[in-house]
């Protein structure tokens, strides 16, 4: 094949990711247009329309602004910063079934965060009779106590695979074990609360969109951001790490450090993100291979499509939480995993399917 070939053939590679990334880009917006139109409250498309721009009634321009559009922003950046961390752990670690949820991170996290709600002060208030009602006091010492317990999760998963040389498979049967002694430790914490702590504990880990503020959605989105630049600063080192540890560190890459940072930060923002919505499995876990389906395995696209997907799951199972029993409002994590478990399973029997 002559150079000019070579070079148009590889513009045309280009080309495509660029455009499955444009599809993917375009269909998030679709998706925060339709979570804002769905609802319980009747609002027609005209209603939000005019909401949205500061026109109609007080009751419209209430819930789209102080409801549906919080709601929106938090499962977008939720979803994203879920599933950029799945994205990279599932390439450090080798392992296409590495998420934070599979790894024992959000358990962890949740381990941490139950912990500071009954013990350091993180505490509970009553703003009324119902569970919903039910709020944090202190939501960054909870959020601080979150990242610690992700992070100690993170520090026994690199511990096994250093000392003990631990295969990337066994590595996931540790996360298995390590999720399970975090679920156990906080079913031990919440049998000797009260009942309005364990009222608190137990809605916060079904998973919610609905109990963030302004700030919260900032830290969130903001240190997925951060996470993205640096993820997307080592590109190049993650494409060399698919060909395996000594393959990249032939290539200059000094593997120790990338895949010790890199876990950290995945830690940090599954973490929050667990710490302000609860456990939200399966995001993190899907939504890299989906994006590995429209972009491929290069981290050069891997990285922004993963996070798209992930906001664009989020999003979708939000709507369905919301609309399938309406007016009730499902746990999204249970939603989640539920909808996220036979199709992961249908994505492993495409693959050994696939010649």
């Amino acid at each position: 094949m002559t150079k000019p070939a070579v070079c148009a053939e590889y513009r045309n590679y280009i080309r495509k990711k660029w455009l499955a990334l444009l599809a993917l880009a375009v269909f998030l917006l679709v998706s925060c247009v339709l979570s804002a139109c769905a609802g319980s409250s009747g609002l027609s498309p005209r209603e939000i329309l005019l909401a949205l721009f500061g026109l109609g009634g007080d009751t419209s321009r209430t819930i789209v602004w102080n409801v549906r559009i919080p709601r929106i922003a938090t499962g977008a950046a939720v979803g994203a910063a879920l599933a950029l961390a799945g994205c990279v752990m599932q390439n450090v670690l080798r392992n296409p079934l590495a998420s934070a949820s599979t790894l024992g991170v959000s358990q962890g996290a949740s381990f941490g965060a139950a912990v500071a709600i009954v013990y350091l002060g993180g505490g509970v208030s009553l703003a009324g009779s119902s569970a919903g009602s039910i709020t944090v006091t202190n939501p960054y010492l909870v959020t601080l106590c979150a990242f610690l317990g992700g992070i100690a999760t993170t520090a026994i998963i690199l511990l096994l695979s250093r000392m003990a040389g631990a295969s990337p498979s066994t590595l996931i049967l540790a996360g298995v074990a390590i999720s399970s002694l975090f679920t156990g430790a906080t079913t031990l914490i919440q049998y000797f609360c009260d009942d309005v702590t364990v009222s608190t504990i137990v809605y916060w880990t079904f998973g919610s969109l609905g109990r963030t503020n302004g700030r919260e959605i900032a830290l969130i989105a903001l240190l997925c951001a951060a996470a993205f630049l640096y993820f997307f600063a080592n590109r190049w080192n993650y494409n060399a790490l698919e060909g395996g540890a000594s393959t990249a560190t032939s290539l200059g890459v000094s593997v120790p450090v990338l895949v010790l940072v890199s876990l950290s930060v995945c830690a940090l923002i599954a973490s929050v993100s667990v710490a302000f919505v609860g456990c939200i499995n399966f995001i993190g876990l899907l939504a890299p291979h989906i994006a590995r389906r429209a972009v491929g395995s290069d981290h050069r696209f891997l990285l922004p499509a993963a996070p798209l997907v992930g906001a664009c799951l989020m999003l979708w199972a939000d709507m369905v939480s919301r609309t399938i029993a309406a007016p009730t409002v499902l746990p999204i994590g249970a939603l989640t995993s539920f909808l996220g478990a036979p199709l992961f399973l249908y994505l492993i029997v495409k693959r050994r399917a696939a010649p």
